[in-house]
């Protein structure tokens, strides 16, 4: 069963990884509390003007997914600073299995002169599977290079 989950998870980490490179529009890493660890890589695919999927896929103390649709994001002031607010599915495959809802509330910043985008967010959480729990640790911070406008 272990090796079946393993192969699995190497397969989807290969599709999550390609999926970057085909329509990617940031990616970087996210450092702090991720589902599996304290590292993450962090892509960010456009959906709209001003929304966007963020998605992180972490390894160390297993694997993790999280999907989160950020349905506001916007300039703050000055155009380089933005706030983005979300929610999404997060999935972390270990011994326990989990399964659950994870929100977001960020700023980051966005460099004119160099694609780069700096960011800090907060993702409260839910678990529903395998254990019903609530999460308030998931403060991360976002680097992340800018593909394109």
């Amino acid at each position: 069963m272990k090796k079946k989950i393993t192969n699995l998870l190497a397969i989807m980490a290969l599709i999550f990884a390609s999926s970057f490179t085909a329509n990617a529009q940031e990616i970087g890493a996210r450092f702090g509390e991720v589902s599996a660890g304290n590292i993450a890589i962090d892509g960010i695919f456009s959906t709209g003007q001003f929304s966007r999927v963020h998605a992180d896929i972490s390894f160390g103390d297993g694997a993790a997914f999280d999907v989160l649709w950020d349905f506001l994001y916007r300039p703050l002031g000055d155009e380089a600073f933005h706030y983005y607010v979300g929610v999404g599915p997060y999935i972390w495959i270990n011994d326990p299995f989990w399964l659950g809802a994870a929100g977001e509330i960020g700023l980051e910043y966005h460099f004119n002169e160099v694609p780069i985008a700096l960011g800090f967010d907060w993702r409260p959480a839910i678990s529903i599977v395998e254990e019903t729990d609530i999460h308030f640790s998931g403060f991360g911070f976002n680097i992340r290079y800018v593909i394109g406008n």
